[in-house]
């Protein structure tokens, strides 16, 4: 095997667990408008911890109580009793896993460091990219499911990419400058203030701190590439708007979450951009 495959190879199973990890803080960020993060499952019961799979052992410990006690009821019971008693209303036991998509996770975010691995090749900016690119998948499906990109995620995200690259350029053999990518963060997280501010019903502030870490990887590489994974991000935004507005989903004035998107370009801007180092 050679050594670009290798890394490759490393790198989705990189993706492929850190994917498998992302459930539960998937569902524990998936909160609603008000509350920083859920700290109960639908049941109730307290989820402790970030990482792991999205299941809860006190609802499956109460779920085989009453199913076990269900059971024990309708055995002594006669006949006439137990027909009069299945007819009956039961209440439905709770479901043991609370968040669903691990599958998904796994699989995009083993596909998004694999394909980042491919273009970016043995260069020691591949490691930034691979430690933050799960953050960004958390970030796109905790915006789709909530409409919301908390600040314990965007914040930190543009904080570790430069502090990150940083360091990455003082490694040889690296093809971006620190520079440029903490005036694409500025940059970028500028123009969407402005947007934010010009129409701050159609765009919400976690897109504005969300571009910061966006600027910061895409000006790595230069202008070039933040113009392109910008322009990526709205033509992505504007496609799948015009589809659902085509298909009666959604209105002209329909607000959607467009974290996924501005996050999407990003990558894509990404993949062109250490491809052509």
């Amino acid at each position: 095997m050679s050594t670009d495959l290798l890394v490759v190879a490393v790198a989705a199973l990189w993706g492929a667990v850190t994917g498998a990890v992302l459930p539960r803080a998937a569902y524990r960020f998936s909160a609603p408008a008000g509350e920083p993060w859920r700290d109960r499952c639908p049941d109730g019961h307290p989820v402790r911890g970030w990482l792991g799979r999205a299941r809860c052992g006190r609802c499956g410990r109460d779920s085989a109580t009453r199913t076990a006690a269900d059971g024990a009821a309708s055995s002594a019971a006669d006949g006439a009793t137990r027909g009069a008693a299945n007819s009956a209303p039961v209440s439905a036991p709770g479901s043991p896993v609370y968040g669903a998509g691990a599958a998904v996770l796994v699989t995009v975010t083993a596909l998004v460091c694999a394909a980042l691995a491919a273009a970016t090749g043995t260069r020691p900016e591949l490691a930034v990219w691979l430690l933050i690119a799960p953050v960004g998948v958390l970030l796109a499906v905790v915006d789709l499911r909530v409409r919301r990109l908390p600040d314990p995620l965007t914040l930190p995200l543009a904080g570790a990419a430069l502090a990150l690259l940083g360091l990455t350029a003082l490694v040889p053999e690296h093809a971006g400058e620190w520079t440029t990518a903490l005036l694409g963060a500025l940059a970028l997280g500028a123009g969407y203030f402005v947007l934010w501010f010009i129409n701050p019903a159609g765009m919400g502030f976690g897109d504005v701190k969300l571009a910061l870490g966006a600027g910061a990887v895409l000006g790595w590489y230069g202008w070039p590439t933040l113009m392109l994974g910008t322009f990526a991000g709205f033509l992505l935004g504007a496609l799948y708007g015009g589809a659902l507005v085509v298909a009666g989903r959604a209105g002209r004035k329909t607000a959607l979450a467009f974290g996924p998107f501005l996050i999407a370009g990003a990558f894509l801007g990404l993949l062109v951009g250490a491809y052509t180092a």
